[in-house]
Parts: C-alpha cells; structure tokens; sequence
C-alpha cells in the first residue's frame, strides 16, 4: 500500500522571503510535498506535530533565489506531491511546458490524452501542491486571459511577467 501523507514526525517546513511574498515550504526526506503560496485559497494547516527548521531546504532556497532573479529557467529538486494518478499526470504535464511559454487548459487536456477532462484538468491544476516548481501559472484561459491562481492573479501575472523577460535563449547568450 501507497502512503500518502507523511509520517508526522519526518515532515518540517520553514518559510522563505520571495517577490512574490513568503513561500511555505514543506517536505519529508523523500522531497517537498507542499509549497505554500503567500495568497493562497487554500492554505495549507501546519499539522502541530511536524517541525519548523528556519534551516531546511537549503537547496531550493537557493533555487528559487535564482529563479526570481531571472537567472534559472527550471528546478532540480527532490519532489514528493500527493495527489491521485490523474493529478500527477497533469502536473507532470505541467513541467513540460516551456519556461516563458503558456498553454490553455484545453491544451494541457490534450496534452495528457484527455481532451474531453478540460475541467478535470483545471482541478488538477488548481490543487498542485508545488506551485512554481510545478507551473501551473503558466496554464490561461483559451482567449489568453489569466484565470484563477491559487496565489492570486497578481502573482501569477508577476510570475509570468518575469520568465516573459528572460526566456532560455537569453541564457545561452548570457
């Protein structure tokens, strides 16, 4: 059998200053399992039992560090989402879409061989547990508008904002 939360005592979390506001960042030895947005519609209950350590994740600090100062286009961690076969192949879907790119949610249906699940699809965007690693703000409307980020379209539009001013070319010039 399948676990799918982890064991209390393994789980900590810590929260990092980022552009866009604190991130939440939480994970077990198996990698991060949840990265919390500063405006999220759903915040996630730090469960009393799990540890704050300021000191965690030295690694993705440092990633997300880069990645808001436009200077890393991707991410190289250990991640450990909970989620349903059908969530993790949407947000597996999700990592395949360009870095400065955007798709829509009919695309992303299409993408994983659903093209009739577009709302199915949206849900599973929507309950991504590693936002921006994850990027499920690069998923808009099909007329090109942003719709619902679980950070709030202020973020998702900076997010977007800043991977539309260096795109991976820009890298390979750099």
């Amino acid at each position: 059998m399948t676990r799918n939360t982890p064991a209390h005592d393994t789980v900590v979390h810590t929260t990092i200053p980022t552009p866009i506001g604190p991130l939440l960042l939480v994970g077990d030895p198996t990698g991060l399992i949840h990265i919390g947005l500063p405006q999220s519609r759903h915040p996630l209950a730090l469960d009393p039992a799990w540890r704050s350590d300021p000191d965690a994740f030295a690694d993705a600090r440092r990633q997300f560090d880069a990645y808001f100062a436009g200077e890393r286009t991707d991410f190289d961690l250990p991640l450990a989402p909970r989620g349903t076969a059908f969530q993790r192949d949407v947000w597996s879907a999700l990592c395949d879409i360009p870095y400065g790119e955007t798709i829509s949610y009919a695309e992303l249906a299409h993408r994983i061989g659903r093209p009739r699940a577009v709302r199915a699809v949206g849900l599973a965007n929507g309950a991504n547990p590693l936002a921006i690693i994850v990027p499920c703000h690069r998923v808009i409307g099909a007329d090109g508008s942003l719709t619902g980020y679980g950070g709030g379209l202020a973020a998702k539009r900076w997010l977007l904002s800043l991977e539309r001013q260096r795109t991976p070319a820009d890298f390979a010039l750099a």
